[in-house]
Protein backbone atom coordinates (compact mmCIF):
# COMPACT_ATOMS: atom_id res chain seq x y z
CA UNK A 1 0.00 0.00 0.00
CA UNK A 2 1.57 3.22 -0.82
CA UNK A 3 1.31 6.63 1.84
CA UNK A 4 -1.82 8.11 1.53
CA UNK A 5 -0.35 11.40 2.57
CA UNK A 6 -4.04 12.59 3.72
CA UNK A 7 -4.62 14.04 7.18
CA UNK A 8 -7.63 14.92 9.18
CA UNK A 9 -8.80 18.50 8.59
CA UNK A 10 -8.67 18.49 4.87
CA UNK A 11 -11.60 19.41 3.10
CA UNK A 12 -13.01 20.26 -0.48
CA UNK A 13 -15.82 22.45 -2.35
CA UNK A 14 -18.04 22.10 -5.39
CA UNK A 15 -20.71 23.98 -6.87
CA UNK A 16 -23.75 23.67 -8.85
CA UNK A 17 -26.02 26.13 -10.66
CA UNK A 18 -29.95 25.03 -10.24
CA UNK A 19 -31.24 24.14 -13.16
CA UNK A 20 -33.84 22.06 -15.30
CA UNK A 21 -31.47 19.44 -15.18
CA UNK A 22 -30.77 18.56 -11.46
CA UNK A 23 -34.56 19.01 -10.42
CA UNK A 24 -36.37 16.23 -8.48
CA UNK A 25 -38.85 16.30 -11.23
CA UNK A 26 -35.93 15.63 -13.83
CA UNK A 27 -34.30 13.29 -11.48
CA UNK A 28 -37.65 11.12 -10.93
CA UNK A 29 -37.31 11.86 -7.10
CA UNK A 30 -39.69 13.62 -6.64
CA UNK A 31 -42.30 16.02 -8.81
CA UNK A 32 -41.59 19.25 -7.82
CA UNK A 33 -38.76 21.63 -9.95
CA UNK A 34 -36.32 22.17 -6.81
CA UNK A 35 -32.90 21.12 -6.48
CA UNK A 36 -33.02 17.18 -6.41
CA UNK A 37 -31.88 15.44 -3.29
CA UNK A 38 -30.06 12.73 -5.59
CA UNK A 39 -27.88 15.96 -7.13
CA UNK A 40 -27.18 17.36 -3.49
CA UNK A 41 -25.51 14.29 -2.26
CA UNK A 42 -23.66 13.99 -5.70
CA UNK A 43 -22.45 17.31 -5.27
CA UNK A 44 -21.28 16.14 -1.46
CA UNK A 45 -19.58 13.76 -3.06
CA UNK A 46 -17.53 15.60 -5.92
CA UNK A 47 -16.62 18.03 -2.70
CA UNK A 48 -15.10 14.88 -0.76
CA UNK A 49 -13.28 13.39 -4.16
CA UNK A 50 -12.16 17.31 -4.41
CA UNK A 51 -10.79 17.52 -1.14
CA UNK A 52 -8.19 13.83 -0.86
CA UNK A 53 -8.23 12.75 -5.00
CA UNK A 54 -5.53 14.93 -6.18
CA UNK A 55 -3.23 14.24 -3.02
CA UNK A 56 -3.38 10.10 -4.29
CA UNK A 57 -0.43 8.31 -5.89
CA UNK A 58 -1.13 7.83 -9.51
CA UNK A 59 -3.36 4.52 -10.07
CA UNK A 60 -5.32 5.86 -7.08
CA UNK A 61 -9.00 6.62 -6.45
CA UNK A 62 -11.63 6.92 -3.97
CA UNK A 63 -15.18 5.95 -4.46
CA UNK A 64 -18.12 6.14 -2.59
CA UNK A 65 -19.36 3.34 0.43
CA UNK A 66 -21.55 5.18 2.49
CA UNK A 67 -23.87 8.22 2.51
CA UNK A 68 -26.34 9.39 5.61
CA UNK A 69 -28.14 12.46 4.53
CA UNK A 70 -30.26 14.75 5.91
CA UNK A 71 -31.68 17.60 3.05
CA UNK A 72 -32.97 20.36 5.28
CA UNK A 73 -34.39 22.97 2.39
CA UNK A 74 -35.64 22.86 -1.12
CA UNK A 75 -33.75 24.87 -3.48
CA UNK A 76 -35.34 26.44 -6.35
CA UNK A 77 -34.12 27.03 -9.99
CA UNK A 78 -31.83 29.64 -10.65
CA UNK A 79 -29.71 29.64 -7.16
CA UNK A 80 -26.64 28.00 -6.55
CA UNK A 81 -25.62 25.66 -4.34
CA UNK A 82 -22.23 24.74 -2.57
CA UNK A 83 -21.01 21.49 -1.22
CA UNK A 84 -18.77 21.39 1.41
CA UNK A 85 -16.73 17.79 2.82
CA UNK A 86 -13.99 17.92 5.98
CA UNK A 87 -12.22 14.30 6.27
CA UNK A 88 -12.99 13.68 9.68
CA UNK A 89 -11.55 9.93 9.94
CA UNK A 90 -9.14 7.68 8.35
CA UNK A 91 -8.97 3.82 8.81
CA UNK A 92 -6.83 2.21 6.64
CA UNK A 93 -8.61 2.84 2.67
CA UNK A 94 -11.48 3.80 4.38
CA UNK A 95 -12.37 8.13 4.49
CA UNK A 96 -15.14 9.09 6.85
CA UNK A 97 -16.19 13.28 5.26
CA UNK A 98 -18.77 15.66 7.41
CA UNK A 99 -20.83 16.63 4.76
CA UNK A 100 -22.81 19.70 4.13
CA UNK A 101 -24.84 21.81 1.67
CA UNK A 102 -25.72 25.33 1.58
CA UNK A 103 -27.35 27.46 -0.93
CA UNK A 104 -27.46 31.38 -1.45
CA UNK A 105 -30.07 31.82 1.59
CA UNK A 106 -29.27 28.68 4.28
CA UNK A 107 -27.82 24.97 4.90
CA UNK A 108 -29.90 22.73 2.87
CA UNK A 109 -28.49 19.46 3.93
CA UNK A 110 -26.13 17.43 5.89
CA UNK A 111 -24.71 14.38 7.14
CA UNK A 112 -21.72 11.80 6.64
CA UNK A 113 -20.05 10.28 3.40
CA UNK A 114 -17.56 7.39 3.29
CA UNK A 115 -15.08 6.57 0.76
CA UNK A 116 -13.05 3.91 0.25
CA UNK A 117 -9.35 3.99 -1.49
CA UNK A 118 -8.85 2.15 -4.59
CA UNK A 119 -5.96 0.84 -6.92
CA UNK A 120 -8.09 1.99 -10.07
CA UNK A 121 -6.85 -0.98 -12.42
CA UNK A 122 -7.58 -3.42 -9.85
CA UNK A 123 -11.02 -2.00 -9.26
CA UNK A 124 -12.15 -1.21 -13.00
CA UNK A 125 -10.96 -4.98 -13.93
CA UNK A 126 -12.74 -6.42 -10.78
CA UNK A 127 -15.79 -4.52 -11.53
CA UNK A 128 -15.98 -5.36 -15.45
CA UNK A 129 -15.35 -9.10 -14.51
CA UNK A 130 -19.00 -9.07 -13.85
CA UNK A 131 -20.07 -8.92 -17.76
CA UNK A 132 -18.73 -12.43 -18.16
CA UNK A 133 -20.88 -13.87 -15.18
CA UNK A 134 -24.30 -12.46 -16.50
Amino acid sequence: MHDLNLKIGLSGQAIANVTEENTALKFGSGTVKVFATPAMIGLMENAAINAVDTLLTDGYASVGTYIEIKHLAATPIGMIVMAKAELVEINGRKLKFKVEAFDEVEKIGEGLHSRYIVKLEDFLNGTNSKSNKK
